[in-house]
């Protein structure tokens, strides 16, 4: 970590980072946000790229055009 900055947070807020830090396995609050800011991300992702999720089946060799 190079820089450090505070963040004020309740107390509730405080006890449930802790709890989640606990149960991410994490060593600092810092990383179980840093954990929470990545799941995030690959929701979003997931949403905007995965639209078809379920509903198509992967590519299998017999897909291939080339012998066709």
């Amino acid at each position: 970590m190079n820089s450090a900055t505070t963040v004020k947070v309740s107390k509730a807020t405080l006890a449930e980072l802790e709890k989640l830090r606990h149960k991410l396995g994490a060593k600092s609050l810092d990383e179980a946000i840093r954990a929470l800011i990545r799941k995030q991300r690959m929701e979003i992702i997931d949403e905007a790229l995965g639209a078809d999720k379920g509903r198509i089946n992967r590519f299998t060799e017999e897909d291939r055009g080339e012998d066709r």
